[in-house]
């Protein structure tokens, strides 16, 4: 085990409680049931069916429990490598997997108490990474890497509307095939088939059945009937009622406290496990004394306030609902390409839109903010003293909402939130400091032909691309020379030098751009020995590449994070705005853009001993490759970056004495091109003006 997943188990019980906390489901039951294996689960061998996979989940879990980056922004390659591993395994064993992930919230945000919550967590978890101690904080584009691998290895997957818990069930239902996940609402659930915990699915232990020679994933799987059974043959029924009372995503009400506090649980409660086993167990006891759920429901409202009972039976009932069986036909999607679902259709949104959702090609961000108005940027490990890394991403996500803005008149006030107050305006939940607040944000205004979402895909390819390289502040000749590849990657990194908050130094640009060779040097280093010499320098490059990472542990340079997670955020907002353009460059390999501690290490090579052209000096095709690209970047970047460091300080404070500004300053080909920005954006100057009163209609959430 690594130095900072040794660390990181002090936030839990066991890795089995731990990923729990992360992953949302109903308090304190995952940890009971799996105290009392014996009773609950049975054994499997797992092998020739079909699973259904909840992808939320499973991404949490491989990121977590397999001792990869969590400190640096992630290493999304060996994460990649991961999910690979892991359905090679289930492929290997003739398991057919589908994969299930959720979508975007809920059309009523029932559960943005819920998530702000969480993003707090998340918070003071990130703080606790960045100054070299434990936490779980996933890395930024996890999910979007994990999507780019279930594409690439053709496995079948859906992302539903909104939350997936229901839709998982009623498919594996419709199948009879076993559920894999570490939501405890799985133990609520009946499943014909099953529930298997992710924790106890041994799939890096495949095993072969002697005489046969059939191979098999251990696993247990959790079984309804056996605990119903060992609570006197209590009623399925009743089970909904536990999951609200001890408290899940939906339901966290004082009058839920109120009851706990009144009602006898009977005896031998108090000798459990810790708070939340006692609450598990007693409830269950107590429940198992009733022939349904009416009749126990009514008990509860018996303990509480007259006045009160009314609207609780309400909340209580809408949240128990929760556990029916979903409308949604998954098995449509998967056998013929598309499903309906009712809570979308009536939305009136486009047809392509509610595709791209369904296939993973919109992130639950574009429909959080189509839907809700509303969307939550989640923190990095990043530094905590400076205003938050998404807050360079800004003005691309304004374009984003312009797109969004006027998608469907069926969408004013589909939330029970108050909406925003004046027409193109979003909420958006960020950090502040430690904590978070509530931003409104406003939308660009963009031109007519630009208004319509529904024709948005009709627009030719340039028109697209025009919009997108202009939200990027990139000139289209300046991608030209850059493969089609890394054109978005680049594109990106030209739009966050030109940020003022992004403090970017010359050694993060090139550590950037050094660890965009990877991916291309993997292809040369690992194919057919062709050229010979060309060969022998890309697999002496790829291991001097791979031998700079840096280590897990203390001494994080938080300037150094702060930045990249700055760079992120404009590569995550970049992607989203191509996607909802419908991809006019190409979308990027993440795995060979981005690795965490392959960028810190490089910076620190790059401050100490090496430079960026001895490393490269051996292989001169890596060479052109980067010299390419620096030079695209070097067109949009202050002039002051890319001299040294003598003439840098010592122009710094002639700007200062002037009283003017380095960004006025660009270096490249054409003189024009700081006017072409400032000048020919058609919304450059909506976007400096939305920025600075963003902050001013700032609120704490």
């Amino acid at each position: 085990m690594g130095t900072t997943q040794g660390k990181v188990l002090r936030y839990g019980r066991d890795w089995g409680e731990a990923i729990f906390q992360t992953v949302m489901g109903i308090r304190g039951l995952m940890s009971f049931v799996e105290d009392h294996s014996n009773e609950f689960f049975t054994d499997l061998k797992l092998r020739d069916t079909k699973i259904i996979i909840d992808g939320y989940a499973l991404f949490h879990r491989l990121c977590f429990s397999s001792d990869l980056d969590l400190q640096y922004g992630g290493d999304y390659d060996s994460f990649a490598d991961v999910v690979q591993k892991f359905f090679e395994s289930l492929f290997a064993c003739k398991i057919c997997p589908y994969v299930v992930l959720d979508g975007g919230c809920d059309i009523s945000d029932k559960k943005l108490t819920t998530l702000k919550d969480r993003a707090r967590e998340k918070i003071q978890m990130a703080h606790s990474l960045s100054v070299g101690s434990g936490g779980y904080v996933c890395p930024l584009l996890i999910r979007e890497v994990f999507i780019q691998v279930l594409n690439r290895l053709q496995v079948p997957f859906v992302q539903c509307f909104s939350e997936a818990d229901r839709d998982i069930m009623t498919l594996a239902n419709h199948w009879n095939c076993p559920v894999l996940s570490s939501d405890s609402d799985f133990c609520i659930f009946d499943l014909k088939g099953g529930f298997c915990p992710l924790n106890s699915f041994q799939w890096r232990n495949v095993s072969t059945i002697k005489g046969t020679g059939d191979r098999y994933i251990p696993a247990k799987c959790f079984s309804l009937d056996a605990l119903c059974r060992h609570f006197s043959n209590m009623n399925k029924a009743l089970l909904p009622l536990l999951a609200v009372l001890c408290g899940n995503d939906h339901v966290n009400l004082p009058v839920v406290e109120t009851f706990l506090s009144k009602v006898r649980l009977p005896p031998g409660a108090a000798g459990s496990k810790g708070r939340r086993h006692h609450r598990v167990l007693g409830l269950l006891n107590w429940l198992s004394h009733f022939a349904g759920p009416a009749e126990a429901l009514n008990q509860v409202l018996k303990q509480l306030p007259k006045k009160s009972r009314g609207d609780v039976r309400e909340l209580l009932c809408c949240s128990m609902e929760e556990y029916l069986q979903s409308q949604v036909k998954l098995q449509d999607f998967f056998q013929h390409g598309a499903y309906s679902c009712p809570d979308a259709c009536g939305l009136g949104l486009p047809q392509w839109v509610l595709a791209a959702l369904a296939r993973g090609q919109l992130s639950p961000f574009i429909s959080d903010a189509l839907v809700l108005r509303r969307t939550i940027l989640h923190t990095q490990v990043e530094n905590m003293q400076q205003p938050n890394a998404h807050r360079v991403s800004l003005p691309i996500r304004q374009v984003i909402y312009g797109l969004l803005a006027n998608a469907s008149p069926r969408l004013e006030d589909t939330s029970g939130n108050a909406p925003p107050p004046q027409p193109l305006a979003f909420r958006e939940v960020e950090r502040f400091h430690k904590n978070i607040k509530t931003s409104i944000v406003a939308a660009v205004e963009l031109p007519k032909d630009h208004c319509d979402l529904s024709r948005l895909t009709e627009l030719s390819v340039a028109s697209r691309q025009a919009l997108l390289l202009e939200a990027l502040k990139v000139r289209p000749a300046v991608l030209d020379p850059v493969p089609a590849s890394l054109k978005l990657p680049i594109a990106v990194s030209c739009y966050w030098l030109q940020q003022a908050e992004a403090k970017v130094r010359l050694h993060h640009l090139q550590a950037l751009l050094l660890g965009m060779l990877l991916g291309p040097l993997r292809t040369v280093a690992h194919g057919p020995d062709e050229a010979g010499q060309r060969w022998v320098g890309a697999l002496a490059l790829c291991e001097e590449l791979q031998g700079a990472r840096a280590p897990p542990g203390p001494g994080l340079d938080l300037d150094a994070a702060h930045t990249f997670c700055q760079w992120q955020c404009c590569l995550q907002m970049g992607l989203y705005l191509n996607q909802l353009l419908a991809a006019p460059l190409l979308e990027p390999d993440l795995t060979c853009v981005y690795s965490g501690s392959l960028a810190h290490g490089l910076c620190r090579r790059l401050l100490t001993s090496a430079s960026a052209e001895g490393l490269l000096r051996g292989c001169p095709e890596a060479q052109q490759l980067y010299e390419c690209l620096i030079h695209a970047t070097r067109s949009c970047a202050p002039a002051e970056l890319f001299l040294p460091k003598s003439k840098s300080n010592s122009k710094k404070k002639r700007q200062k004495k002037q009283g003017s500004s380095g960004s006025k300053n660009r270096v490249g080909a054409i003189s024009d091109m700081g006017n072409w920005y400032e000048g020919g954006n058609r919304f450059g100057l909506l976007m400096v003006e939305n920025l600075e009163g963003c902050m001013e209609a700032s609120e704490l959430a």
